[in-house]
């Protein structure tokens, strides 16, 4: 990973203050506050209707709140011209849930989809580039002329991840990337995610639930509980005396995971979690 200065480290690449959201009567987001710094893997978890993926369509501009202000890479999304959101927009890939693919395009349309919309080149450069995204999340060559109806699960999430790469975004916003997957196929994705923060430099901001992922790449975990958030390190969420925290992280599935994480460190040479075990 490209190395960064220390007030790069300590910089906040997204920054919600006073967020409130609301449906109706329900109110989802009370006064909720939070930094994602440059070049960390964050990972929002949270209950069921805690709004994790409200949260994430907000600070993309998707869903407005009803009070507070969300910026990203210093521009404030809830009143930008449209110029500067099409700006905005080009330094951010987002991989929806399921992959949100067009079903009636191959994988390499789907990528070429993203250039075409946002840049002005030939069509020989877009079929390039789309490959070298393809290569790049590690599918085959041939998956370029399949449809997402023909890939598998693990695939489709691939292919979905290379489109949402194909403008070398600076921040990568990952919605559940590896729910439905088997084991097998949501521990490749993790390595391969971490892989490419490493090799690209993103800043990762990923709604999912997975306790395996949040253990062994996430620099720092995000909980939405009673309607803010709490955010540490692992290590440090697993010392929170939130009665939801604590059920989630140290639990039986938790404690799991975590012992998943201090292996996976081990092996790649990180700290190990200092945690409940």
């Amino acid at each position: 990973m490209p190395t960064l200065s220390i007030a790069e480290r300590n910089d906040p690449i997204i920054r919600v203050r006073g967020l409130v959201t609301r449906f109706g009567s329900q109110t989802i987001h009370d006064g909720l506050d939070l930094d994602v710094m440059r070049g960390e893997v964050l990972g929002v978890v949270g209950g069921s209707g805690s709004g994790k993926t409200v949260l994430l369509r907000t600070i993309i501009g998707l869903d407005k709140p009803a009070a507070g202000s969300v910026e990203v890479l210093g521009h404030d999304v809830l009143d930008m011209p449209d110029t500067e959101r099409q700006v905005l927009e080009k330094r951010c890939g987002v991989l929806f849930q399921d992959g949100a693919l067009f079903s009636s395009m191959t994988v390499a349309e789907n990528i070429e989809f993203a250039l075409r919309e946002n840049l002005d080149m030939p069509q020989e450069l877009m079929e390039a580039i789309a490959a070298l995204k393809i290569g790049l999340v590690g599918l085959p060559e041939d998956a370029a002329e399949k449809l997402p109806a023909q890939l598998s699960g693990g695939m489709r999430k691939r292919a979905a991840l290379a489109r949402a790469l194909a403008l070398d975004p600076e921040i990568l916003f990952l919605d559940e990337p590896t729910s439905g997957l088997d084991p097998i196929a949501a521990d490749g994705f993790d390595t391969l995610i971490e892989d490419l923060h490493g090799s690209l430099g993103l800043t990762v901001f990923m709604v999912t639930h997975d306790l395996d992922t949040l253990f062994t790449i996430c620099d720092r975990i995000a909980v939405l509980v009673d309607k803010i958030v709490h955010v540490g390190t692992p290590e440090q969420l697993l010392r929170d005396a939130h009665p939801w925290i604590r059920a989630y992280l140290r639990g039986p599935r938790g404690r799991a995971a975590q012992e998943v994480g201090r292996q996976q460190r081990s092996l790649l040479g990180q700290p190990l979690l200092d945690g409940a075990l």
